[in-house]
C-alpha cells in the first residue's frame, strides 16, 4: 500500500467539516432573496437595520465612534471578523504544517490562485471600466471553499485526494489575496491612535506566543480588544481576525511522547475500588482531572480554536451572513442586469477558470512546478471551473465596494455573484463527472 502523508489529515478534515457547510449557504441565499422580494421584505430590512449594543457600564463594545452598530454592521464587522480570524487559523497551519509549509509544496497553488485573481480583474475591468462601477474589480478574485468542496464531494471516492488538496490550498492561497485587497484597498480614513494602539495589543500576543504563553484566555480578551480598535480606526476590523489568529501558538504545553507516559501512570495509579459504584471517589476524581488537563495540554491552542470554531462558523456565521448579504431585491433603483453583473459573472465564469488553468498549465511547462500524483490536465481544468464558485468573500468585497451608498451596483453585483457561482459549480461538475474515473480513486 501506498504510503500517507501525514500532513494530508489537515486537508481531509478540513473537508469533512465544510462541504455540508456549502449546502446550508446556498438554501439560506435562496431564502434571503425571497424574503427581500416577498410582502414581508419590510421585516427582513428591519431586521437588517436593528440597532444592537453589548453594554458594560458606560461603554458600548458594540459600537462604532459611540453608534450602536446595526445587525447588518454587527454581522459584516464582528462576526466575519471571527470567519477571517478561522480563516487566518487555517492559513497559520497550513504554513506550519501543510500543503503551503515549503516551497515545493506552496508554489502550485500560489502560481494557480495567482492567476485565478489576475485574470478575473482583467475581464472585469474589460467590460466595467468606468468609474464607480470599476471599483468592483476585485469582487471576482475569491473562491469559496465550502461551496467549491461540497460541489467536488458530489463525485464521492472517484475524487482523487490530491485534487482535493490542490482545489483548497488554491482556495486558501485566493483567501489570503482577498484579505490583502480588503487591508489595501478598503480603508478608509486612518484613525492613527487606535491602529497603533491595536498593533501594540497584537505585539503583546507575538511576544505571548513566543514565551510559549498557551493560556486562550489571553488571546481571547486581547483579541476582543484589538477588534474594537481596529473597528474604530478606519482599518476594516476583519483584518484583525487574521492579525489575531496569527499570534496563536501553534506549539501544544505537553508534547505527546510525555501526555502519553502520565496518561499511562494515571491509568496504572487509577484507584480501584471492590464495587461499581455510581460515585468515585476523591482519590478517582484527582486522577481523572490529570488525566483531562494532559488531554487538554496536549493540544495546541491553535488547533483547538480551529475545531471549536468550525461548527460556529460553517453553521452559524457563514449562513447568517448569507441571509444579510444574498437579499437581492429586484424591483429598486437601476437595472438588475448591468454592465457589473455582467464583469462579476463573467470574471468567474471565463477569468478564474482561465487563469488558474493557464497558469498552471504554463508552470508546469517551464518546469516550475510538476502536477500532483494522480491529478491530469482534465481534472485540472475541471477543478479551475469550481475556482469560479466565489461566494462568501466576494460578497464581502461587494458590500465593500458599493455598500448602501450605490445600492443599485451592490444589487448588481450579487447577483452577478449568484449567476457566477451557480454556473460555474454546474460547469465544473459536469466536466469532472464526465472525465474523472468512474470508478472510486484510491487516496
Amino acid at each position: 500500500m501506498p504510503k500517507k502523508n501525514p500532513f494530508n489529515y489537515s486537508f481531509t478534515s478540513f473537508f469533512r467539516h465544510n462541504v455540508n457547510g456549502g449546502m446550508l449557504l446556498m438554501i439560506v441565499s435562496v431564502l434571503a432573496m425571497a424574503m427581500a422580494n416577498s410582502p414581508w421584505s419590510s421585516y427582513y430590512l428591519g431586521f437588517l437595520d436593528h440597532p444592537i449594543s453589548l453594554i458594560f457600564g458606560n461603554f458600548n463594545l458594540l459600537s462604532h465612534h459611540g453608534n450602536p452598530l446595526t445587525m447588518a454592521s454587527f454581522i459584516n464587522d464582528c462576526l466575519m471578523a471571527i470567519f477571517f480570524f478561522h480563516v487566518g487559523l487555517e492559513i497559520k497551519r497550513e504554513i506550519l504544517v501543510g500543503e503551503l509549509s515549503s516551497v515545493r509544496k506552496a508554489s502550485l497553488p500560489i502560481l494557480a490562485a495567482f492567476g485565478g485573481m489576475i485574470i478575473p480583474v482583467i475581464v472585469y475591468l474589460l467590460i466595467e471600466h468606468v468609474s464607480p462601477g470599476s471599483k468592483g474589480m476585485a469582487i471576482p478574485m475569491a473562491t469559496d471553499i465550502a461551496f467549491s468542496l461540497g460541489v467536488l464531494s458530489l463525485m464521492g471516492k472517484r475524487v482523487p485526494l490530491s485534487l482535493k488538496i490542490f482545489l483548497t490550498a488554491f482556495a486558501v492561497v485566493d483567501d489570503i489575496g482577498g484579505i490583502l485587497v480588503i487591508a489595501l484597498f478598503y480603508t478608509d480614513t486612518i484613525q492613527w491612535t487606535y491602529l497603533l494602539t491595536a498593533l501594540g495589543l497584537v505585539a503583546v500576543l507575538l511576544a505571548a506566543c513566543k514565551l510559549r504563553i498557551n493560556k486562550r484566555a489571553i488571546y481571547a480578551i486581547l483579541g476582543i480588544a484589538i477588534w474594537f480598535l481596529f473597528l474604530q480606526s478606519g482599518v476594516h476590523s476583519t483584518i484583525a481576525g487574521v492579525l489575531v489568529a496569527f499570534t496563536i501558538p501553534a506549539r501544544p504545553s505537553l508534547k505527546i511522547g510525555k501526555y502519553i507516559d502520565r496518561i499511562r501512570y494515571s491509568i496504572n495509579t487509577f484507584p480501584k475500588t471492590g464495587d461499581e459504584s455510581m460515585i468515585l471517589t476523591n482519590d478517582q476524581i484527582y486522577e481523572l482531572k490529570n488525566i483531562e488537563e494532559a488531554s487538554d495540554k496536549v493540544i495546541s491552542p491553535l488547533q483547538y480554536m480551529e475545531d471549536k470554531l468550525n461548527g460556529l462558523v460553517n453553521y452559524f456565521i457563514l449562513p447568517l451572513f448569507a441571509f444579510a448579504n444574498a437579499g437581492i431585491v429586484f424591483s429598486g433603483e437601476g437595472d438588475l442586469i448591468g454592465t457589473v453583473t455582467l464583469a462579476v459573472a463573467f470574471g468567474l465564469i471565463l477569468g478564474k477558470p482561465i487563469g488558474i488553468f493557464c497558469s498552471t498549465w504554463l508552470s508546469v511547462k517551464l518546469h516550475l512546478v510538476s502536477l500532483p500524483d494522480g491529478v491530469n490536465w482534465k481534472s485540472i481544468f475541471g477543478v479551475s471551473c469550481l475556482g469560479g464558485i466565489g461566494f462568501t468573500v466576494s460578497l464581502f468585497i461587494a458590500n465593500l465596494s458599493f455598500g448602501s451608498a450605490n445600492t443599485a451596483l451592490l444589487n448588481q453585483a450579487k447577483l452577478g455573484i449568484i449567476i457566477g457561482t451557480i454556473v460555474s459549480g454546474i460547469i465544473g461538475y459536469c466536466f469532472l463527472n464526465f472525465t474523472l474515473p468512474q470508478k472510486e480513486a484510491l487516496d
